[in-house]
Formats: C-alpha cells, sequence, structure tokens
C-alpha cells in the first residue's frame, strides 16, 4: 500500500507558475505561435480568403508547391556528434555583403493587400535582423517611401521587363538614386499562371466589393477597417488595374524575352544583377556568360508552371556546374529554419523566404514578420547545432541526403 496525505501549500507553491496574462490580443496570438505553420493558421483566420489564397495558392493543381514542400519534408538529416557547438555563428556573405542569417526576404507582389503595415514593415524587420529584403514591380508602396521607411536595410528591387523598356529603365534608375544595392531580374514569366483559386474568387486588384467579399468582410473587420482607413494601394509600376493577377501579368510581361534582354538589363543596371526564375542547369550557365551576379533557382514559388523542377533539388546540380564560387540562391517551399539549412548543406549560398513572413504578416503586422524571423532564426541555429556546424561555412553534402 502507498501512503498517502494532503500536500501542504507550501510543497504547492513552487510547482506552481501560472502563466502571465497578455492583454493584447496580437501579442497573445503571436506568442502562441512556435512554427510558421502556426502563423499560417492565424494569417487564414484573420484574413479574406481571397486574399489569403492569393498568398497561400499557387498554380493549377499546386503540384510544384507541394512537391516542394514534400521534398524539404522528406530529406534526411545526417547529424555529426562531438563537435564543440556551444557557439552556432550563422552569419554569412550573400553578394559580397555580410548577412547575419543564410536567409533573406524575397519579393512578394500586394503585400499591403496582406496588412496595412506592407512592404515597409518586412523591410523594417530585414533591416532589424541584419538580412537582405527584395521590394517586387509589383509592391504596394513605391522605391522612394520603401527607401524613407527602411534607411538602414540592404535593399534589393526586382524587375519584371515588359514589351515597353522605357517603365523598366526608369525603374532601375530609381532604384538606383534610393541605395538599392541590386537588381533581381525575373524572367520565368513570360505569361502569367494559371491560378485556380485566384479565378475562383474572383480576386482582383484591387479587391471589388461584391456581396461575397463584403460578406467575407464581415467575418475579418479588422482587416477591412484596415484596408478601407489606410492610403489606397499603390504599385511601384503601375498605379490601379482592374482585372486578375494573371490578366494583368498576361498584359504586361513580354513573352518575346530573351538573353538580348539580359544583356540590356545588364548594360542598364551596373550593381550586383541576380536572375530569378532558373530552372535548369543549362540556364544556370547561360545567365552568367551573359553577365548575372547570380542566379536564383526558383519556381515562382510554384505559381507559374505547375509540375516545374523542385529548386531544392537543382541546387547540387548548379553548383556542380558553376563551381564553388558562385552566388546560387534558391527559393520555394522554405517553411522552417531546418529547411534553411539543409538548402545550404546542399550547396546554396543563401535562401530567399516569401510565403513564410507573409503569413507573419497577415497573423500580426510588423510584430508578425517579426515573429516569423524569430522562429526562422532560432530553427537555423538550432538545427546546425544539432548537427553538428559551428559555422555555415560547416555545412555541407554529408548533413542532407535527399530522397
Amino acid at each position: 500500500m502507498t501512503d498517502r496525505q494532503l500536500p501542504k501549500w507550501s510543497e504547492l507553491k513552487p510547482l506552481l507558475h501560472p502563466k502571465p496574462v497578455v492583454l493584447n490580443g496580437t501579442d497573445r496570438r503571436l506568442g502562441n505561435a512556435v512554427t510558421i505553420a502556426d502563423l499560417r493558421s492565424i494569417a487564414r483566420r484573420r484574413t479574406p480568403r481571397s486574399v489569403f489564397d492569393y498568398t497561400d495558392g499557387a498554380a493549377e493543381e499546386e503540384l510544384s508547391l507541394s512537391r516542394a514542400r514534400q521534398t524539404f519534408r522528406d530529406l534526411t538529416f545526417n547529424p555529426g556528434i562531438l563537435r564543440g557547438v556551444g557557439t552556432v555563428d550563422t552569419t554569412t556573405t550573400v553578394l559580397g555583403q555580410p548577412s547575419a542569417q543564410p536567409f533573406g526576404f524575397g519579393p512578394t507582389g500586394f503585400t499591403r493587400m496582406m496588412h496595412a503595415d506592407g512592404e515597409a514593415a518586412v523591410a523594417r524587420v530585414a533591416g532589424k535582423m541584419d538580412i537582405p529584403y527584395g521590394l517586387s514591380t509589383l509592391g504596394t508602396t513605391n522605391i522612394e517611401d520603401l527607401a524613407t521607411a527602411a534607411p538602414g536595410t540592404r535593399k534589393w528591387f526586382q524587375l519584371y521587363v515588359w514589351r515597353d523598356h522605357g517603365p523598366a529603365e526608369d525603374l532601375m534608375r530609381r532604384a538606383k538614386e534610393q541605395g538599392f544595392e541590386a537588381l533581381m531580374l525575373t524572367v520565368d514569366c513570360p505569361v502569367g499562371g494559371s491560378r485556380y483559386r485566384d479565378i475562383r474568387n474572383g480576386f482582383a486588384i484591387p479587391p471589388a466589393l461584391s456581396v461575397k467579399t463584403v460578406l467575407d468582410g464581415a467575418m475579418h473587420p479588422n482587416w477591412w477597417v484596415n484596408f478601407l482607413t489606410t492610403p489606397p494601394l499603390e504599385f511601384a509600376s503601375l498605379d490601379s488595374w482592374g482585372g486578375t493577377v494573371g490578366e494583368m501579368m498576361n498584359a504586361l510581361f513580354d513573352p518575346t524575352m530573351s538573353l538580348d534582354d539580359l544583356d540590356w538589363v545588364r548594360r542598364t543596371w551596373d550593381g550586383p544583377l541576380i536572375v530569378k526564375g532558373i530552372q535548369t542547369v543549362e540556364d544556370a550557365r547561360a545567365v552568367v556568360d551573359h553577365g548575372a551576379d547570380a542566379v536564383l533557382l526558383s519556381n515562382h514559388g510554384g505559381r507559374q508552371l505547375d509540375r516545374s523542377p523542385v529548386p531544392l533539388r537543382l541546387v547540387p546540380e548548379v553548383r556542380d556546374a558553376l563551381g564553388p564560387d558562385a552566388e546560387i540562391m534558391v527559393d520555394t517551399g522554405v517553411m522552417s529554419g531546418s529547411d534553411v539549412v539543409a538548402a545550404i548543406a546542399l550547396g546554396a549560398s543563401s535562401v530567399l523566404v516569401g510565403r513564410a513572413y507573409l503569413y507573419g504578416l497577415m497573423a500580426g503586422g510588423e510584430r508578425g514578420v517579426q515573429r516569423a524571423a524569430d522562429i526562422l532564426a532560432t530553427e537555423v541555429k538550432r538545427t546546425m547545432a544539432l548537427l553538428g556546424a559551428r559555422r555555415i561555412a560547416d555545412l555541407g553534402p554529408q548533413h542532407v541526403r535527399l530522397p
């Protein structure tokens, strides 16, 4: 028989640690988010369906995106032991400049649609984290305003080249005048991909106040109040558009774009040039031969051609083809710091995230972006320690096995 007795308060008191009451709703929600997936769940609850689906969705059956994420989930880490990882250094070099993390914030369109804080909030967090941030041609904050909002942030400008080269020349000139460090030329959009979620939702820029959107707005009043009481959406390259995103891309972008256009951009822009949207080894070689300083292996987050290659799988091949000194970036499907570490170990120079910080933005504005960045940074450091890597340079193919 076990002897039992009523516990004394003096014995219970040390065991009781009540969780502090957090009165601010945003802080409370973000404090409960442990992963990027948690932020995604919060974002889904707090954002109108059409806006969330624009961010979350991909082309057609969304196979490209799901395969990219599944590849990260299915890979195997090979940890090294007894490596003395009491201190882990996550700093690295990106385009010849120091970066506190091996990841940066990639360009995304219509960011103020997700939350009124928009691109300025994302850029400010990037500055605090000492990582680069890319502003999209289709961003909802213009070049000059972003430069004012985040003067200390490493800023890149992402450029689409369309039929008339004049506007692109103007955008490059403005970016250079405002101190943008690099140009990121996107080359995987000769036409717009077919995004079924957007079509079914009737998603347009700006959102049309149909019966459907009004009813959805009633379920997300905070988002609508922010949207209706903040300055109208302003685009870096155009003022307004009355159709779907895919229709706009088809109207703007040039299906005849070729390596000659890349040569023209190289002549026009005298700073670092990243070419985004590389999906074959041959194209990686070609753009480097035509003056690219870095290649970004990307299938546009799965938003253009469905069943396109998984960018992560291309990393080892492109590294072998371009050599040890080439600047090779990768995106698509990244949902954790361990995903970032895996990409670096396979040969990437750095990783760009998009949806991960947008989920944070939708979940809690600038504080949500900061929460996403903190989650990723914590996971990067922990994963490196568990792999036995004290520095980014210690990571290598021996640490990862692809399925």
